[in-house]
């Protein structure tokens, strides 16, 4: 291959200056935008099995309205299984800890079969009591730490649409996690109360615990796996999305982005749909509109954000961000202001 065929004969200035480098998944995590989180402790007594808590009473009881929730377990003693619906079931030791990043409808029980209600049939709402000890009148099998955690994402669930229904992280000292009893006696503390010191505290050790969960998942990916995850490994596609991520306001175009990770158009958009699941196109708009909503937030002037995420006039940017949220951004920017009042 000549070198040379990747070379424009007369780069711009625009061409000559390198995106600085960013990490796409730390990009990622940020879009998840863990705000709160609740915990209980759940002592599993046999024969035993817990329904899925109804999403919509968890969340109620958290600041600020979030819209997501992400369920996990901390098994601190003992085992359990989660069951999924279609019959899908996991198990989960003492040390490990389980996350469901969609919310996904589920049982826990003490063994794999046991029988139980169905998934309609959940804990009554009342019973959402942050802090409290849920536990019966006989020996504990397993011992679990249960939380919730809200999440706020933007109009582009750049991590959340790519993960499992389940994650399982080894939730030890030495791995990005606290240890378990650490994250025990930290989140039942701050849990007692409904407090906003206490839940912002509590978002940042649900983030934490997220993170690391993330990357043990993604260290274990087999090499043949076909994810966004997996894609950051590929040393094409890891590299367009870094670009992207790196420099939103560049005029990027898919023959650009294939001249600058050495492979032709239609090689490299065949190549990033393989991974990502949308072509490269989509996801910069996908991925500009995330910005943007990160600077609405932020209060930045609607002008300066078309500007900063690549469009020439503020009626083009407000034009693309209505099509993919199906709002225009100052009604964005209202209904995150009503919700974090």
């Amino acid at each position: 291959m000549n070198a040379l065929a990747f070379i424009d004969p007369s780069p711009s200035a625009e061409d000559l200056a390198e995106p600085s480098h960013v990490d796409p998944l730390s990009d990622a995590f940020r879009t998840v935008k863990l705000t709160s989180a609740a915990f209980f402790r759940l002592a599993a007594d046999g024969p035993s099995v817990a329904g899925q808590l109804p999403s919509k009473a968890v969340l109620s009881t958290m600041l600020g309205g979030p819209k997501h929730m992400i369920t996990c377990y901390i098994v601190t003693e003992g085992r359990c299984f989660a069951r999924f619906a279609g019959g899908e079931t996991v198990e989960v030791g003492a040390g490990q800890i389980m996350m469901l990043p969609k919310d996904e409808p589920h049982l826990i029980s003490d063994e794999p079969e046991q029988a139980g209600p169905t998934f309609e049939c959940v804990f009554a709402p009342t019973e959402v009591r942050l802090g409290a000890e849920i536990a019966g009148e006989t020996r504990s099998n397993a011992k679990l730490l249960c939380g919730f955690l809200a999440s706020d994402s933007g109009p582009f669930d750049l991590l959340l649409d790519h993960l499992p229904r389940f994650l399982i992280g080894d939730c030890c000292a030495g791995r990005g996690l606290p240890s378990a009893h650490e994250l025990i006696q930290f989140a039942m503390g701050q849990s007692s109360t409904i407090h906003v010191s206490g839940q912002s505290v509590l978002g940042r050790l649900a983030e934490l615990m997220f993170v690391g969960v993330v990357r043990q998942h993604a260290e274990r990916l087999p090499a043949g796996s076909r994810t966004w995850l997996s894609g950051l490994r590929d040393a094409s596609v890891g590299r367009a999305i870094a670009l992207m991520h790196g420099d939103p306001r560049r005029t990027w175009s898919l023959s650009r982005l294939a001249r600058e990770v050495g492979l032709s158009r239609s090689s490299f958009a065949e190549r990033f749909t393989m991974f990502v699941g949308i072509p490269p196109m989509q996801y910069l708009a996908k991925w500009r509109m995330q910005t943007a909503a990160d600077l609405l937030c932020d209060n930045v002037n609607i002008a300066s954000i078309a500007d900063e995420v690549g469009y020439s006039s503020e009626a083009s940017f407000s034009r693309a961000f209505k099509k993919i949220t199906g709002m225009p951004p100052s009604r964005w920017r209202q209904q995150g202001e009503l919700m974090a009042a």
